[in-house]
């Protein structure tokens, strides 16, 4: 085979896995490129293709190679997202209409004749317009998270010498906020190259400045990686290029013959200097250098024989894992995301056998992993990295054939992707001359989409006719499949260059039908639009006419697409809303199954209920019940060019009464109804009518497809069967359509699937007699919120039936947003019903507590909802995270022996609503280094809001030892006691420790300080404080430390934090617009358990006197210790003050710094958690000796022991005196001294953490004493 690269392949490769660039640019940079009729990307495009760069790259081997042709695709940010596929599918249908109508101007001639077909070079034969049609199909799936050749490599910050404040613009360019989410999501690395470009518009006037500003930006950013660039120098704007290099890059809207009219030839040149000086001398190093660094990381940890042990054992077990489409979640730092890096480095720069072996070592993790998608997608990169090696084709079409199996298995989320490995593995093929095997590969890529499916049938065909020897017989076949597909989807002019192009296959053939079926659609593609309104008028004419309504079954005016019929009813499980019957049924059982009791000690679904409650002959229908609609969804498609009118179409139903009479003696109740406003109505003809079937009217114009609901609701108990549709076409033809007699599966929406089930027993019914049926509706449910939103909703629920109903229950399928109230709260006045009560004591406890079993709401058992009557019930909603949240509640209730058949229901509720981000808070802990029992906290909130002012009300510590106050008042930081839209502010508090205070065990807070609140309103104000310790605040935050990643174990160690705020008004639905709304965030986990368990304070004099001439000064001090851990410790104090000490000081400090980071002193990092930002600091640092001259002679030694050791009890502290002896006066820092603890081992699991931290050396903390001369 010649080189792969030179093949249509190996171009489409080394054109679409290049090295993407994110482009971030000011608008001021945008204008003045656009006075060349270009965008910044349009204008650097053509400089980004090198045919002959040159440049030497040295990837993981020492050989370097040279590099001769090499590409940069330039993204701006707001681009570099996967592409919506319902436009990319409308992109498409574009282009496939553009070349329609383009073609269809040729048609005029005679059909290509198959022997002047044959005669032609194959690449005349293939219409041009495939190539670009299958390359927008790739594109189609540019920047996945699960490949790394479309991840910026480098990122191009532009900005303008116009605007103002250059340097910041650099810096705030590259701003978290503006960058794609696939960035901040953790799917791609952020950590990339930058190169800063300084734009001057020469209509701007000279470039002295713009000289000065590169000057100042490569003093700031690195003198390599800043540059200027001048454009726009001709002054008239009357520059045209004759080769224009930008033609193929403008839009539609822009004229040729303009672009780059104020770009002269000096600007041409610089433009194209800049890319490849880019290129050559910042991407192409740095990618060597990425792939230098991960190849040996890689090395480390995943390739030898131990390693490669060591990952197996790691990943043992995860065969049993459930098998997901997506597999488990990869971050860009993980290792499979870097191997996956790597060899996608590797490819983009040429060196396949790097990329080909770091794919197959990632390619066994991902197919343990069961991540099936990334494992595809590696087996797919394998077989080109085999192609363009033009090694072992047996391997590479094995790759390609795995990868587009592997896809297919995943679905719809795979079907893209299976598309693309196909367009690769067909060109793979016809590069080898396997062109018969290429038209089967375009076969199997048709997928549900028909006009997808009409090119790559197409496709298939020009393959059959190119095989050695032709095979006519499948072209011809294939593009009349493709012509069908074509018409299908209304691309009529396609279809018929498609049907003409097969009339020369099959002339003068002895197979008719073939031939009749390409000139029928021949010719019914050539009506006009005036002709099939001609005719359809004189066949109607004729029609009335005669007098008579004439029936006929299977009228194809209009089309039935029976495929789109799906049917919704109620039986057990009813609907609040549509849209909570479109859930997936598997949603609603894994929220039901606490809820739903079973006959026996094990559990039963409703299909195992339902065999063993009714008769054996009737178990394979559906449940429904009298009274209640079933509603039928069916699509009515027009397939002429004109407008039809359609009128009175219904459901055909037949009811038998007695079920045993089924079989034997069903009536057929085809009742004609009347209603002027084509809704739901009743018989005419009869007023005891057993069934009600709704009417509509509706007109279609040419081409249009619309979706209609029929209804039919059963009146009596018995069978009902829904046989068809009928409808009446401009009010002279009726028109039959009978669904058993179509093969295809009918969809029910509560998606029930039955072993052996025929289709035409999803439309039969048990009707069973009327039930009561509830209905549900939650007030004042927000649809767009803020994070930290707390409010006081009411569910309503009505029993429009006779019987009452009892023994309700709900669950909620996300309590973080809403729970279920007590019935006391349904009429309280809200926010003030949260306040303190100052006069009544505290419950201690969160109030809601033995309200919910196994996270099921039990309504009181003596509520019931009474026949026509209502019941309302207190909800409290917080949005507790930002994004589009989906509420699922369901509410189960029984009936007093209604049915011997159904026993219970439940009413399922599905709400959607928007959380946008509010305030960012965080928190910072600092122990105090003057008293053991405090911490300094530190507070940070940003409001991330756009338009909303904020007002701070409270902040809460949760935990029985806290107490928290202010160190400043909040007037200081926030005179207007107000947050505004992209304001930040720091606060900071004292916290102190109750409990470490005291040295007795049984000094335990009493239950009325459960809570420490401080007041961030101005001085004097006498606002209340509200109660986080009860219900909802309590709930709401059981739940956020439950999702915040831990238990209540441990509870007394770790520190929670409720910040509240109000909004006195917003964008946002209150639900009661004089209410200001209330705002409450919640911080969890903020846990001391990081920090040493021993801590200490010196105390004694800062400043003293002594006459020298007297005897001795000696100064006395104490030392308290303190162990906050529950197990016993061991303490040992050395004192040092000869000088030769100070190398034993020194080796103490040197010994620390090598301890692991959770056996040193002082606090450890604790991760994010959502929102909410908890950071302790690391208060105790390691302080290394000082290296200092002395004299031979200390100034002051310690004259007491100079070792102490002692033993302290759990949670206790102990007080050591200490006395030093000073020789002259100065000032002295007396922190030479090592304190060295160990934990005694405990067996309790519970503080099993606390010993794992088993030892750990300390320095002495800075106390400075002043001696004087007394005089």
């Amino acid at each position: 085979m010649a080189d792969p690269a030179k093949s249509p392949l190996g171009k489409m490769l080394l054109e679409e896995i290049t090295p993407v660039v994110m482009v971030l640019c000011t608008p001021v940079v945008e204008e003045s490129c656009l006075k060349s009729g270009l965008s910044f990307i349009q204008m650097f495009s053509p400089f980004c293709d090198f045919t002959n760069i040159d440049v030497p790259v040295r990837t993981a081997s020492d050989q370097p190679y040279r590099l001769q042709k090499f590409k940069l695709r330039l993204f701006y940010a707001s681009d570099i997202r996967q592409p919506n596929l319902e436009v990319a599918k409308e992109r498409l249908k574009q282009v496939i209409t553009h070349v329609g109508e383009k073609d269809f101007s040729e048609m005029s001639s005679d059909p290509p004749q198959v022997n002047n077909l044959l005669s032609r070079p194959e690449s005349e034969n293939f219409p041009s317009w495939f190539h670009f049609f299958n390359k927008e199909l790739v594109r189609t799936l540019s920047f996945s998270d699960h490949e790394a050749f479309d991840h910026p490599v480098a990122c191009l910050l532009v900005v303008s010498s116009k605007d103002e404040e250059p340097i910041n613009r650099f810096v705030d360019l590259f701003n978290t906020n503006k960058l794609p989410s696939l960035l901040n999501d953790g799917a791609m690395d952020p950590k990339i190259l930058k190169h800063y470009l300084l734009v001057h518009d020469n209509q701007d006037g000279a470039s002295e400045k713009a000289t000065k500003l590169l000057s100042e930006m490569r003093s700031t950013f690195g003198p390599n990686d800043c540059q200027l660039l001048c454009i726009n120098s001709s002054q008239d704007g009357q520059i045209h290029h004759q080769d224009n290099p930008w033609a193929p890059f403008k839009s539609d809207a822009l004229r040729t013959e303009h672009l780059g009219c104020f770009l002269n030839l000096d600007d041409f040149n610089k433009i194209k200097d800049l890319m490849q000086e880019l290129s050559s001398k910042h991407i192409i190093p740095y990618m060597e250098q990425k792939i230098r660094e991960l190849n040996e990381q890689v090395y480390a940890t995943r390739k030898g024989f131990r390693n490669q042990i060591k990952n197996l054992w790691w990943r043992k077990g995860k065969e049993d894992a459930l098998d997901t489409p997506n597999g488990p979640v990869y971050t860009f730092s993980s290792i499979e995301s870097q191997i996956r890096i790597l060899g996608d480095y590797a490819f983009m720069l040429r060196d396949y056998e790097l990329a080909l072996s770091n794919y197959r070592l990632i390619s066994a993790d991902y197919k343990l992993d069961k991540a099936w998608k990334r494992y595809a997608g590696v087996q797919e990169m394998m077989g080109l990295s085999y192609f363009m090696l033009d090694q072992s084709r047996k391997e590479a079409e094995y790759c390609m054939e795995n990868a587009f199996n592997t896809y297919l298995k995943l679905g719809s989320a795979g079907q893209q992707n299976a598309t693309r490995c196909g367009l690769w593995w067909v060109e793979m093929l016809k590069t080898r001359d396997q062109i018969k095997e290429a038209a089967t590969v375009y076969f199997r890529i048709c997928g549900e989409d028909p006009l997808h499916s009409a090119v790559m049938l197409e496709q298939a065909s020009f393959c059959y006719l190119l095989s050695k020897p032709p095979m006519l017989h499948k072209y011809g076949f294939h593009l009349v499949l493709s012509g069908d597909h074509y018409k299908k989807c209304d691309q009529i002019k396609h279809a018929i260059r498609t049907y003409r192009s097969a009339v020369s296959v099959y002339k003068g053939t002895t197979w008719s039908l073939i031939k009749d079926h390409v000139h029928f659609h021949l010719g019914h593609s050539h009506q006009s639009k005036t002709m099939q309104e001609l005719f359809l008028r004189d066949f109607l004419q004729i029609v009335q006419k005669t007098g008579k309504t004439f029936e006929v079954l299977k009228l194809q005016l209009p089309v039935i697409n029976i495929s789109s019929l799906k049917v919704i009813f109620e039986d057990h499980r009813t609907y609040a809303s549509a849209t909570a019957a479109t859930v997936r049924e598997s949603a609603w059982g894994s929220l039901e199954e606490d809820m739903i009791p079973s006959l026996s000690n094990t559990r039963s679904n409703w299909l195992e209920l339902q065999s063993k409650l009714m008769p054996k002959k009737y178990k394979e229908s559906n449940i429904c019940v009298a009274g209640e609609a079933i509603k039928v969804d069916i699509e009515f498609k027009n397939p002429l060019q004109i407008p039809i009118s359609i009128s009175s179409v219904s459901l055909i139903c037949e009811l038998s009464a007695n079920p045993e009479e089924m079989n034997s003696d069903a009536n057929s109740s085809n009742i004609e109804l009347h209603n002027d406003e084509s809704k739901t109505s009743t018989s005419t003809g009869d007023t005891n009518s057993s069934l009600i079937l709704s009417e509509v009217d509706f007109s279609l114009e040419g081409g249009e497809t619309t979706l209609v609901q029929l209804t039919v609701t059963p009146r009596v108990a018995g069978i009902l069967k829904i046989v068809g549709v009928k409808w009446k076409l401009s009010s002279s033809v009726v028109g039959f359509h009978n669904f058993e007699s179509d093969s295809v599966n009918k969809r029910v929406a509560k998606g029930r699937r039955k072993a052996k089930h025929s289709p035409s027993n999803d439309l039969k019914f048990i009707v069973i007699k009327s039930l009561p049926k509830l209905e549900g509706f939650i007030h004042s449910l927000p649809k767009k919120t803020y994070v930290g939103d707390l409010r006081h909703l009411v569910l309503e629920l009505s029993n429009q039936s006779k019987f009452p109903v009892k023994n309700l229950k709900m669950k909620i399928s996300n309590p973080r947003f809403l729970n279920a109230g007590n019935q006391k709260e349904l009429n309280v006045e809200f926010p003030a019903c949260l306040e303190k009560k100052m006069n009544v004591e505290q419950s201690g406890g969160h109030a809601n507590v033995n309200k919910m079993l196994q996270n099921v709401f039990h309504f009181p058992e003596d509520i019931s909802v009474q026949e026509e009557t209502s019941l309302s019930w207190p909800l409290w909603f917080h949005a507790a995270v930002p994004g589009n949240i989906s509420l699922y509640i369901t509410i189960y209730y029984e009936m007093e022996d209604v049915s011997s058949i159904m026993k219970y229901r439940t009413l399922r509720m599905h709400y959607n609503l928007q959380v946008l981000p509010s305030l960012d808070v965080s928190f910072e802990l600092s122990p105090c280094p003057s008293r053991l029992q405090e911490f300094l906290l530190r507070m940070d909130v940003v409001n991330k809001t756009s338009s909303e002012c904020f007002q701070v009300h409270q902040l809460s510590s949760v935990g029985q030892q806290w107490e928290i106050s202010l160190l400043q008042p909040v007037d200081n930081i926030l005179p207007s006691q107000s947050l505004y839209a992209g304001q930040a502010v720091s606060c900071f508090f004292m916290l102190k420790d109750r409990r470490r205070s005291s040295t007795s065990e049984d000094s335990i807070p009493s239950l009325s300080l459960l809570q420490s609140d401080v007041r961030l309103g101005p001085q004097g104000n006498s606002e209340a404080l509200f109660d986080v310790s009860s219900s909802p605040l309590a709930d709401f935050h059981n739940c956020e430390r439950s999702y915040q990643g831990m238990s209540h174990q441990g509870y007394k160690y770790k520190v929670d934090f409720v910040f509240i705020t109000q909004l006195a008004k917003g964008n946002i639905d209150s639900g009661a617009p004089n209410t200001p709304l209330l705002f409450s965030h919640h911080a969890c986990h903020c846990s001391l358990s990081s920090m040493s368990p021993i801590s200490w304070l010196v105390d004694g004099p800062r400043t003293i006197q002594h006459n020298f001439s007297a005897p001795l000064c000696e100064v006395n001090l104490k030392m308290t210790i303190n162990n906050s851990s529950d197990a016993v410790a061991s303490v040992h104090i050395n004192t040092f003050d000869s000088p030769s000490s100070n190398s034993q000081l020194s080796d103490a400090a040197a010994s620390q710094s090598g301890l692991p980071p959770e056996n040193q002193a002082g606090w450890c990092d604790i991760p994010v958690v959502n929102d909410m930002k908890i950071i302790t600091t690391d208060a105790l640092a390691t302080r290394f000796a000082k290296s200092m001259f002395l004299e031979s002679v200390p100034q002051f030694i310690w004259s007491r022991s100079s070792a102490t050791k002692l033993i302290l009890q759990p949670r206790s502290t102990a007080e050591i005196p200490l006395r030093i002896c000073v020789f002259a006066p100065g000032i002295y820092d007396l922190s030479n001294y090592i304190l060295n603890w160990k934990l005694i081992p405990i067996s309790d699991e519970e503080n099993q953490g606390e010993a794992n931290k088993s030892s750990g050396v300390c320095q002495g903390y800075p106390y400075y004493l002043t001696v004087l001369q007394s005089t």
